[in-house]
């Protein structure tokens, strides 16, 4: 390393600049010619990788739409109006939860005939269906099966169906199979070309070559068959591969639905994509001769700044060295201003950052106390209602994983406060997976640090209730969390928040209470110097909180909550 550090002169800044930017451009330039040479190679390559990528891309959105249908389909099967015969009440409950969307829904016996769609009103007149030999195989198979592309006798449009069969039906349980139909036309977005290079197409191809839906210039309509030149190409699962069409070079990548009996392919001309590229690299090359010959001038007048910006600094730095106090000098580089206002600052701000880092270890010891006496309260008491060490931990761990999840949001805002819709959330999801059943009304306010950790707690034994016993512990079941802010009885404000549990089984007013009624009940109120209301209503439980607004919201949150 000596003898290499040696090969190099003592020469001034602007000198090395120059021998720098020399060396940086002539290898850039070296480099360009040859990129250009092995152009039309590499991007031959490069697209034949990207269509069959962009093909198993496009292939996925389909995997997860008919993985979607076949979801949908097997929670329909479980519905009690299925189950029980009550097709009316089954007709109207699917097609309400559907929308107005492009799904529907058929029952179908074993002989293809319709015994409802909802599609059109119940009880009108039906047809048979139009693609028995599906409802065939999969009644043969006993899964869920895919069909093709057809024409539908109701619809009088281009569809396609995903058909399970149900088990054996009971007595009161008709029908053979649930079919969820979807329009093919619906689904072109699917398909789009954003991704593809100008001129390409995408199309998605059942297994009788049929075209279910496309996109782009070379647009095939739903039912048409897909060319036959391009179809023999198709040999494998996912892949691309070059052919000659009318004397123009054409890519084409493909990839099967995974096990579904569909394909995607895509193919444009190779021309459109190699087209813009090779225009970028020529214009690199042109522009890097450019930049060689301005570069060097430029250089030189850089230079001349940075050395005696570099002397300025240079001297700031004795000057600290020898432990004085500087004010900063200015340079015309402004890298270098930074510097040398950094280093003025560099003793004041020491002194801060070591005032900071007290005031944060009191801040530490202070919420660590905090947090020990509520695990201590929390640990006493479920002490009392456990016979176990078992089951004093599992009663324990949730709670405390919950009140972690509080303590790690709180730590990321510098335990300034969350939002109270993402309290909710937090707590919600940890215990049921998904808010998917859970709807929250209120103007959203700050929560404070005390607020975080206790409506925590109280969050976390109302979801794990209702998980349990309540509404969340059917499917049908709702729960609404609202929030309002008002003027008190005393004038001042206050906070009003309300759990509501809908659609679940019939409520019955716990015997005893327990460690969770404790929390939701009379830690609730003590914590926040509030009222609590607990209604055990047969339709579902009524939980509400009244406390003053400040012992809630942050003090530093802003808005005008009168």
């Amino acid at each position: 390393m000596g003898r290499l550090v040696r090969l190099f002169p003592t020469a001034s800044i602007g000198a090395y600049l120059v021998a720098m930017a020399i060396l940086a451009t002539l290898p850039l330039l070296a480099f360009v010619i040859f990129l250009l040479s092995e152009l039309e190679r590499s991007e031959y390559e490069a697209l034949r990788h990207e269509a069959a990528q962009d093909a198993q891309t496009i292939s996925r959105n389909f995997e997860r739409k008919l993985e979607d249908m076949s979801t949908t389909l097997r929670l329909l099967s479980g519905a009690a109006e299925l189950t029980s015969g009550n097709l009316g009440a089954f007709h109207q409950r699917t097609a309400s939860s559907l929308g107005a969307g492009s799904l529907y829904v058929l029952l179908v016996d074993a002989e293809g005939n319709q015994l409802l769609n909802t599609r059109v009103p119940y009880g009108a007149p039906l047809k048979p269906m139009s693609n028995f030999p599906t409802l065939q195989a999969a009644l043969a198979s006993g899964k869920i099966e895919v069909s093709g592309v057809f024409f539908g006798a109701t619809s009088q449009q281009w569809v396609f169906n995903v058909i399970m069969p149900l088990p054996s039906p009971g007595p009161n349980t008709p029908g053979a199979a649930l079919v969820l139909t979807q329009n093919a036309g619906d689904m072109v977005s699917m398909t789009s070309t954003d991704i593809l290079p100008p001129g390409w197409s995408a199309a998605v191809i059942d297994a009788d070559d049929k075209v279910i839906v496309s996109n782009g210039p070379g647009n095939i309509p739903s039912g048409g068959a897909f060319p036959a030149d391009l179809t023999r190409l198709i040999t494998g699962s996912n892949n691309a591969v070059a052919t000659t069409i009318d004397g123009e070079r054409v890519m084409m990548g493909y990839a099967r639905v995974a096990e579904w009996p569909w394909r995607v392919a895509l193919w444009g001309p190779v021309s459109s994509a190699q087209a813009s590229l090779a225009s970028t690299w020529k214009s690199l090359f042109y522009g890097s001769v450019t930049l060689l010959a301005l570069s060097l001038g430029i250089v030189l007048l850089a230079a001349h700044q940075l050395r005696r910006s570099i002397r300025q600094i240079a001297r700031m730095a004795e000057r600290i060295g020898r432990g004085e106090i500087v004010s900063p000098e200015m340079t015309k580089v402004t890298e270098a201003n930074q510097v040398a206002i950094a280093l003025s600052n560099a003793s004041f701000d020491r002194a801060e950052a070591e005032e900071r880092v007290h005031f944060i270890l009191q801040e530490l010891v202070h919420r660590t106390k905090n947090i020990l006496s509520l695990v201590q309260a929390m640990l006493r008491q479920l002490a009392r209602g456990t016979e176990s060490v078992d089951e004093l931990q599992r009663a324990v761990g949730g709670r405390l994983a919950g009140l972690a999840q509080s303590i790690e949001a709180l730590a990321r805002q510098q335990w300034g406060g969350i939002p109270l819709s993402t309290v909710i959330e937090l707590q919600l999801s940890a215990v049921t997976g998904s808010m998917g059943r859970i709807e929250t009304r209120g103007e959203d306010l700050l929560a404070n640090a005390n607020a975080v950790q206790n409506l925590g707690l109280v969050f976390y034994e109302l979801a794990t209730n209702s998980v349990k016993y309540g509404a969340l512990s059917v499917p049908e079941g709702r729960v609404m969390i609202e929030w309002d802010v008002g003027a008190g009885e005393d004038g001042s404000t206050e906070l009003v928040l309300r759990w509501l549990e809908t659609g679940g089984p019939t409520v019955v007013k716990p015997s005893r209470q327990g460690f969770g009624s404790t929390v939701i009940e009379r830690h609730a109120a003590a914590a926040f110097s509030g009222k609590v209301i607990i209604d055990f209503d047969e339709s579902g439980l009524r939980w509400s909180l009244i406390a003053p607004l400040s012992a809630i919201e942050n003090p530093l949150a802003h808005g005008d909550h009168a």
